[in-house]
């Protein structure tokens, strides 16, 4: 059996990703190297794909949401061992001794690296991250159900109970899709009475199954009104990528509710602010977690039964399956199999 792996490649801005086969390297100190099982697509590998950006440097390879076993240690590396079943997401690495890491705050550190844009990222059999970036994957969650956790599952599990809400609170989920079918799932097991909001009544059975006890179809009414006729919303986990509607969404917010925003686009939000004075609002964004958050978020997929809703391609499709998520055509989430062929 050949020690090479395939890796999918950008080579040109806005040109094809292609397989390119090579025997990876040996990490270097501090690092670690994974062999791909799964490896997730999200909104944001869109533009990494694209490789548009004026600091690009090619090839690229996006992808950060993996999962596989470590196969080669660098040195200087503790607390590992060869054959560890990990998962890397969005966060892929930090300094380590600024203000930021050093209160656990690792996500917002300025030196915070992004696999696939700060090095070659997951969409490959192979990937070479620094160890920081490892979280252990729990017994009981498969490959394939553990990579979307590195950042749409611990990216929602984190923006709900961070939130500070109060107990049997009412969270709305806005969005049913890669990350908002996983916000529906965290807000029902959490304990919250969970409200799914998205556009179209063909959606309604599936919120209901993911455990939403109320359904919004934002196509017949107006979101915000219809969760002020609800009660109110004491948050609003914002999962659509284009901002737009947050305006009108302010209306559902209870006294002191909380909007968190998740998914995001290049636009902006107007406030309008007495409304935002008077009520106490708040408004909000969140960005991913740490690995141990991510490990967190693994743990309690397994004893409560979230899982991320997914479809299953060849490693060597990642082209369509961009293609595909670029039209909005996938409901949940790509996820990219290392093991079989795309021919």
């Amino acid at each position: 059996m050949s020690d090479s792996a395939v890796t999918m490649v950008v080579t040109e801005p806005r040109g094809p990703l292609r397989p390119s086969v090579a025997e990876p390297a040996s990490p270097p100190a501090g690092w670690v190297r994974v062999s791909v099982a799964a490896s997730g697509v999200c909104n944001a590998d869109i533009g990494t794909a694209a490789a548009t950006g004026k600091r690009t440097a090619f090839p690229v390879t996006p992808g950060h949401e993996v999962a596989g076993v470590i196969a080669e240690i660098g040195d200087q590396v503790e607390g590992w061992a060869v054959g560890d079943r990990v998962a890397v997401g969005w966060f892929g690495g930090s300094c380590g001794h600024c203000s930021f890491c050093r209160t656990g705050d690792v996500v917002h550190c300025a030196e915070r690296k992004v696999p696939g844009l700060s090095y070659a990222g997951g969409w490959a059999q192979s990937l070479t991250v620094p160890a920081d970036a490892l979280a252990r994957i729990p017994d009981g969650l498969g490959f394939f159900d553990a990579a979307p956790f590195g950042c749409a599952g611990v990216t929602t599990f984190n923006a709900i109970r961070k939130a500070g809400i109060r107990a049997g609170g009412r969270v709305a989920v806005f969005g049913i899709g890669g990350l908002g079918h996983l916000a529906i799932q965290f807000a029902a097991k959490l304990g919250y009475e969970t409200i799914a909001v998205a556009r179209g009544g063909d959606r309604e059975q599936i919120a209901h199954e993911l455990g939403a006890h109320h359904y919004v179809d934002s196509d017949l009414q107006a979101p915000g009104a219809a969760l002020k006729a609800l009660g109110g919303a004491d948050l609003i986990v914002y999962t659509a990528s284009s901002t737009a509607p947050v305006d009108e969404l302010l209306a559902g917010l209870r006294v002191h509710g909380q909007l968190t925003l998740v998914g995001v686009d290049a636009g902006s939000v107007t406030v309008p602010a007495a409304r935002l004075v008077m009520n106490g609002h708040t408004l909000t964004g969140h960005l991913t977690g740490s690995p141990c958050e991510t490990e967190e978020a693994m743990a309690f997929a397994v004893t409560t039964g979230v899982r991320p809703m997914i479809e299953r391609m060849p490693l060597e499709k990642a082209d369509e399956a961009v293609t595909q998520l670029r039209s909005g055509a996938p409901r949940f989430r790509i996820v990219l199999d290392t093991a079989i062929s795309g021919e």
